[in-house]
C-alpha cells in the first residue's frame, strides 16, 4: 500500500521553527516529485514548496521565499520542511504529495499530486 505520512506539526510561537517530515513506505521517494502544500480554514489549498526527483531544483511559494527549506533523504525515503520564523498567518495542515510527472514549479503551481498524505496541523500563536 502506497502511504505519505507527514509528522513535525505542532504549536509554536511567532518566530519559532518546526521541522516537518514526510516518510514513505509503500514506494521509493527516488523517481517522485516532491511537495508540501497547506490549507488554513476557509482558505484554497496553497502550494508551500517543491522539490524535483532528478536535479534537486526547488520551488517556493512567495509567502514562505527565504524562511522555509525543502529537502530530501532518499536513503531515509523521507523529504523535510525546515520552518524558520514562523508567523500566525503560515498556521494550516500541511500536507505532503508525491508525482512523477511534474515539475516543481508546476506541481506547487498547479498542486499536482499523485499520492497524498493526510496532513499535520502548524499552529502559530503566541
Amino acid at each position: 500500500q502506497l502511504q505519505l505520512v507527514e509528522s513535525g506539526g505542532g504549536l509554536v510561537q511567532p518566530g519559532g521553527s518546526l521541522r516537518l517530515s514526510c516518510a514513505a513506505s509503500g514506494f521509493t521517494l527516488d523517481y517522485y516529485a516532491i511537495g508540501w502544500f497547506r490549507q488554513a480554514p476557509g482558505k484554497e489549498r496553497e502550494g508551500v514548496s517543491c522539490i524535483s526527483s532528478s536535479d534537486g531544483s526547488t520551488y517556493y511559494g512567495d509567502s514562505v521565499k527565504g524562511r522555509f527549506t525543502i529537502s530530501r533523504d532518499n536513503a531515509k525515503n523521507t523529504v523535510y520542511l525546515q520552518m524558520n520564523s514562523l508567523k500566525p498567518e503560515d498556521t494550516a495542515v500541511y500536507y505532503c504529495a508525491a508525482d512523477l510527472v511534474t515539475t516543481p514549479q508546476a506541481m506547487c503551481v498547479f498542486g499536482v499530486g499523485g499520492h497524498w498524505g493526510q496532513g499535520t496541523q502548524v499552529t502559530v500563536s503566541s
